[in-house]
């Protein structure tokens, strides 16, 4: 019964096809690249290429001019991928019908509020590099790489640890959250993000817009929003002498596994931020996977990319903490921190 109440509550928007709008040729895409000012040309790129595909072959070359021209925008580069998996088999790339679109957000609404309702006893450690940027510039130095250890229980939710600051060992007291280090800090990836999505009182509207592959596993991907009055476990808040926070709606895409109903990413942006907040923008990026403790597998995030950007004396600053999740253990296992934690991360090549 509690499954069936919460399916009641999510709202269902559905589309018949990528539209019937002409493919994008390649010289058109070519000059979309060419006419890029700031990140705020990049958008509309990426909705071209959703909406309406491409009827080009994506070479190489390509690749690397889109590369080159977007500042190495990951949302340019995966849109760009999807419209060539698009191209290449457009019927295994087809949207499902409305009834079968419904299904699949009812069979992975249960599937997740089980998981989530199940969650094991567990200890992880987080491995983060923090960088910064001037807002829209792309041109990230990091400052910093954390490796914390992350209790989490039924009884006491999320509890964090300091065990090292840019090699170093660091002696901490264990809270519920890192926020007392300066710089840009996040949580809720294990919980609190997917939660809200599919809770029934965030009435959180999907529309089913395209196809991926994540991790070899084909993927349905739909956009959603939750808007503010309905955001009651979201919002943005900023440190300093007195801690301020803003309430926020929240919209972005999920990612769900066509085969068994299952999260496999979710990236979004808040919306409606309080225009006098400091805090102008946030989004985050979470790459989940069944991950086994204790021999049994469980939905949990192994990657997060979060960025947030701040106004401050007229000028604007972005911070992104890159978080990898790495051996999950059974609550009570001490996390110890190896040789290869403090190594360099080579950065991510996503499609």
């Amino acid at each position: 019964m509690k499954k069936l109440f919460t399916l009641l509550f999510l709202t269902v928007i559905t589309v018949s096809g990528f539209g019937q709008e002409k493919p994008v040729a390649q010289s058109e895409y070519v000059r979309m690249l060419y006419s890029i000012k700031g990140s705020s040309g990049i958008e509309p790129i990426v909705d071209a290429l959703r909406r309406r595909g491409i009827n080009f072959p994506v070479t190489d070359g390509l690749r690397g001019l889109t590369r080159s021209k977007s500042g190495n925008n990951d949302d340019l580069k995966r849109a760009l991928e999807e419209a060539e998996r698009r191209r290449q088999n457009p019927e295994s790339t087809k949207l499902p019908s409305t009834e079968a679109s419904t299904a699949i957000l009812e069979k992975t609404t249960a599937n997740t509020l089980a998981l989530l309702d199940d969650m094991p006893d567990f200890v992880v450690k987080q491995l983060i590099t923090r960088s910064a940027a001037y807002a829209g510039t792309g041109n990230w130095r990091p400052y910093d790489n954390l490796i914390i250890a992350v209790s989490y229980s039924t009884e006491k939710g999320e509890q964090y640890k300091v065990l090292a600051k840019n090699g170093a060992p660091v002696s901490s007291e264990t809270s519920g959250s890192y926020s007392g280090l300066d710089g840009a800090t996040s949580g809720g990836e294990f919980v609190e993000d997917l939660t809200k999505i599919f809770k029934p009182d965030s009435k959180t509207a999907f529309e089913p817009e395209s196809t991926d592959i994540v991790r070899g596993r084909s993927a349905l991907i739909y956009r959603y929003e939750i808007l503010l009055p309905n955001n009651k476990h979201g919002g943005v808040g900023l440190k300093g002498p007195v801690y301020r926070s803003s309430p926020a709606g929240e919209k972005g895409r999920i990612w769900i596994d066509r085969d068994n109903f299952r999260v496999l990413r979710i990236e979004y942006e808040l919306t409606d931020i309080d225009s006098n907040f400091p805090v102008k923008a946030v989004t985050k990026l979470i790459d989940y996977d069944q991950v086994e403790i204790a021999g049994d597998k469980y939905l949990l995030p192994v990657l997060s990319d979060f960025r947030g950007t701040v106004e401050s004396s007229g000028k604007r600053f972005e911070s992104r903490n890159v978080i990898r999740f790495k051996n999950y253990q059974k609550f009570g296992s001490e996390v110890r921190v190896l040789d290869e934690d403090t190594e360099p991360t080579p950065e991510e090549k996503k499609p």
